[in-house]
């Protein structure tokens, strides 16, 4: 298996940044990435060589301080000011993990040439990523409008020898790790500054992380669901395909075909039942959990399209002889996406708190709260009380950021797009997302022991088997804490195949 994954033109996915992630494979530039970016800046050069007018943000001050132009002896200051007077970020520290994801997002972004940065600037960036170097960054200051404005520009600090980087498990200061590598500070050129903070990394970065996890997950609640299922006695007829072929819509024939498939070969299932109907959070689970497919789809073809994409200000032109000044920064199409996201992710959750409140709820011969001697052991009352509260933050954490805008940079940052808290926001509710599938997966295991001596399809049953292995039958109340935790640990050791992603 190639260990190293080169930076060119080529169409990035979702799917591939998740395998060179989890691969841990290392980045290098294309000779086609190093020719571009150095033609680039090249003609950048002649240009400011020759060309004496003002520039935005080249040679004039950023943002409503655009009218003012700046003398060329002082043009490397401008840039180095930039970056230090937009690292004002606050609040938690951006996991690891997304930083990561937001430093090969901007290396791709620069090495199509229409950036005009050095060679050297995006070659460090790669050591930073190749050699586990991660920027201390923090979730709030972006209005996910002039890009990621305050988080690309703590990304950008240690380019300078400034900030913080977290390396080898500790947070040290970034000329510490300079030192450590030999390596001297960068000098930055004209507009390099503005190109590593005008972008959408941050929210761009959220975003893939997001679909990998949702992808796993909307897995899972079809899994999970199907246990549920099981665990409740329910039917199998809503998951005939001549229902679903009659309202063709692609995820709820997904989720049919799926829950059809785990469970081939089941006893449970195919015993007679008394019941006529289910509660529509078995009968619906294709609607509901397809609906929220459908929509994961939509939301990766945004970023899919964000990813391959040049998205700092202005932009150099070579084959035109232009620079240009647009917006490309502006984050409204992924804010609408990860909004759109956020409400998908919330919908999964809802649904699943409503199928755990029907195990618990001592129907069809199950015991009241899925425990012998109810009364004298709670069982699992209380956890659904955990998964509700969960659910409804999730309702309240799905309330659109980007129907929010406000005034910046004394008006001529008139409307921006809050992507980035839409991005901090639909982090949340995917790690809540977690939490509720654990808690409804405590509850259909043990419902479907209650089924015993019949059994469910080989594949729960193996699936089953492996989560015992973890987190045994309760038999007496016992600290059902642990018990979440151990299942969430036990749900995040899941591999996703690559056809999730599809």
């Amino acid at each position: 298996m190639e260990s190293t994954h080169y930076i060119s033109s080529n169409t990035l996915t979702i799917e591939e940044i998740h395998y060179i992630v989890v691969e841990h494979k290392k980045l290098a530039l294309s000779e086609e990435a190093k020719v571009n970016i150095q033609k680039c800046r090249d003609y950048l050069d002649q240009k400011m060589a020759s060309h004496d007018a003002p520039i935005y943000g080249i040679n004039t001050g950023f943002g409503s301080l655009c009218n003012i132009k700046i003398s060329n002896e002082n043009l490397s200051q401008l840039q180095e000011n930039l970056v230090k007077s937009h690292a004002c970020g606050t609040g938690d520290e951006v996991p690891q993990e997304i930083v990561k994801i937001m430093l090969l997002l901007k290396i791709q972004s620069l090495s199509y040439g229409y950036s005009g940065v050095q060679l050297a600037t995006v070659e460090r960036l790669i050591d930073f990523y190749n050699y586990a170097i991660f920027p201390v960054i923090y979730t709030q200051g972006s209005l996910g409008a002039s890009g990621d404005l305050a988080p690309l520009a703590h990304l950008s600090l240690p380019l300078l020898g400034e900030g913080e980087v977290c390396f080898e498990g500790k947070k040290v200061p970034s000329k510490e790790v300079l030192n450590h590598f030999g390596w001297n500070p960068l000098v930055l050129q004209s507009k390099e500054g503005l190109a590593l903070l005008n972008g959408t990394q941050f929210m761009s970065a959220y975003g893939v992380y997001v679909l990998i996890k949702s992808c796993k997950y909307s897995y899972l609640a079809d899994l999970i669901g199907t246990i549920s299922l099981e665990g409740f006695d329910g039917r199998q007829e809503p998951f005939n395909e001549l229902i679903h072929f009659i309202r063709p819509h692609k995820g709820q024939i997904v989720t049919a075909q799926r829950i059809n498939e785990f469970l081939e070969g089941s006893e449970i299932v195919a015993q007679p039942k008394a019941h006529v109907q289910d509660p529509y959070s078995f009968r619906c689970i294709p609607q509901v959990h397809g609906a929220s497919k459908d929509a994961i789809d939509y939301v990766k073809r945004v970023f899919k399209t964000e990813i391959n994409s040049v998205t700092d200000n202005p932009n150099v032109f070579i084959e035109s002889d232009q620079i240009i000044s647009g917006g490309n920064f502006h984050g409204q199409p992924l804010a609408l996406a990860l909004d759109f996201l956020a409400i998908a992710l919330s919908e999964l959750g809802s649904i699943s708190e409503r199928r755990t409140y029907q195990l618990i709820s001592g129907l069809r011969g199950l015991p009241a709260f899925l425990v012998d001697n109810p009364g004298l052991n709670s069982g699992f009352m209380i956890p659904q009380y955990t998964a509700a509260s969960i659910a409804s933050q999730n309702k309240q954490l799905a309330t659109p950021a980007s129907i929010d805008s406000i005034v910046s940079s004394n008006g001529q940052e008139d409307h921006v797009s809050m992507g980035a808290n839409a991005a901090t926001k639909v982090l949340k509710i995917i790690e809540n997302i977690e939490r509720i599938l654990a808690i409804e997966l405590m509850n259909a295991s043990q419902a479907i022991a209650f089924r015993r001596p019949l059994k469910s399809s080989d594949f729960i049953e193996m699936f089953l088997k492996s989560y015992r292995d973890e987190v045994p039958y309760v038999s007496e109340d016992r600290i059902l804490h642990y018990d979440i935790v151990k299942t969430i640990a036990f749900l995040d050791s899941f591999q996703i195949e690559a056809d999730l992603f599809d």
